[in-house]
Formats: structure tokens, sequence, C-alpha cells
């Protein structure tokens, strides 16, 4: 089950816009690839991104990820209870799971996939 209200990626990020602030995450699909998270790099405040830049890493017991920004801005706020609960992303993907906040002036959400469109995404990938 997907969110509803929600803008989704290819690379499987997550992406909550609210006036000027989006926040992004991976989401439950990631995760379940992933396995058991164990590390999260979160990005240094100020940090200006494009869509589809590197943003984050995510490391599991399986393997390292880079985690993508789905739109571009600039990084405003990271989740820090991540440095000491990797694990919320598991627990939480789309809730206490969160990876950063962004600024963005006027985000472009084109590329994106709404819930629906995603999980057909999803389903075509596992074929």
């Amino acid at each position: 089950m997907r969110p509803a209200g929600l803008q989704y990626s290819k690379e499987h990020e997550w992406v909550r816009v609210e006036g000027n602030t989006a926040t992004v995450g991976i989401t439950d699909f990631a995760q379940e690839q992933l396995t058991d998270i164990v590390f999260v790099e979160l990005p240094e405040l100020g940090r200006k991104v494009g869509a589809g830049d590197a943003l984050a890493v995510v490391e599991s017991v399986k393997s390292v990820s880079d985690v993508f920004s789905p739109v571009a801005g600039e990084v405003t706020e990271v989740n820090k209870a991540l440095e000491k609960n990797p694990e919320k992303v598991n627990e939480d993907p789309f809730g206490a799971g969160w990876i950063v906040k962004l600024r963005v002036a006027k985000p472009d959400l084109s590329g994106l996939m709404d819930a629906a469109a995603y999980e057909a995404f999803v389903k075509a990938q596992a074929h």
C-alpha cells in the first residue's frame, strides 16, 4: 500500500510537497529490497541538489544505496533520529523514517508518479 498525496520516483523515493518544503524518503518497496538498514549518511544542511542528484546514502546488511532527490532544492533539515536509529527507515518509511527536507521554489513533479502509477511500476518490475 502506497500513501496517496505523495509523488514517487523510479528510483523508489517518495516526496511530499507542502508549500515550499519537500520531505523525502525511500519507499516501503525500497526498504524491503535493502532489508535491515544499519546506517544512513545524511547530507549537510544548506546543500543544493538538482532533481536526480544523489542526496543521501542508505547502508543495509545487504548493500549500500544512494538516495536520489526527486526534486531540486536546498537541504533545510535532516532526520537526526536516523543517526542513532537507522531502523526507523524499515519500521516507518513514510513517517518517522523520512530522510531529508528541502526548500523548493517551484517543485517540478512532472517526472514523478502518483501512488497508483508507482504501484503499477513496482508490479511491472517484479515480473
